[in-house]
């Protein structure tokens, strides 16, 4: 069974930096598109980046320039470096990849656990 592990969330001042990780691990036989979103209170997921197999990324408008997702697919994370944090990127941040699974045949989507980002002074 896949299951993917986020880290590296916590309460951070604004202006400051954050490093998410997210590592998928199991029966992996492939890992397609991996990405962040993010939910904050009150609010639908929304997405944050996603980053192809061959490293294409894409960017929500409100994270470009301060944020950048990258992967390492010897290891099979995902990452996300945050800078310049801003109260409005408080969220609870989910990794998603789309993974298949060896004998499955087809790939799917995968979703981690969450991970709280808190941006306050």
């Amino acid at each position: 069974q896949v299951q993917l592990v986020e880290s590296g969330g916590g309460l951070v001042q604004p202006g400051g930096s954050l490093r998410l990780s997210c590592a998928a691990s199991g029966r992996i036989f492939s890992i397609n598109a991996m990405g962040w979103y993010r939910q904050a209170p009150g609010k639908e997921r929304e997405l944050v980046a996603t980053i192809a197999s061959r490293g294409i990324t894409n960017y929500a408008n409100s994270v470009k320039g301060r944020f950048t997702i990258s992967r390492d697919n010897a290891k099979n994370t995902v990452y996300l470096q945050m800078n310049n944090l801003k109260p409005e990127d408080t969220a609870v941040y989910y990794c998603n990849a789309n993974i298949e699974e060896i004998a499955a045949g087809r790939a799917r989507w995968y979703w981690g656990q969450g991970t709280q980002v808190t941006v306050s002074s």
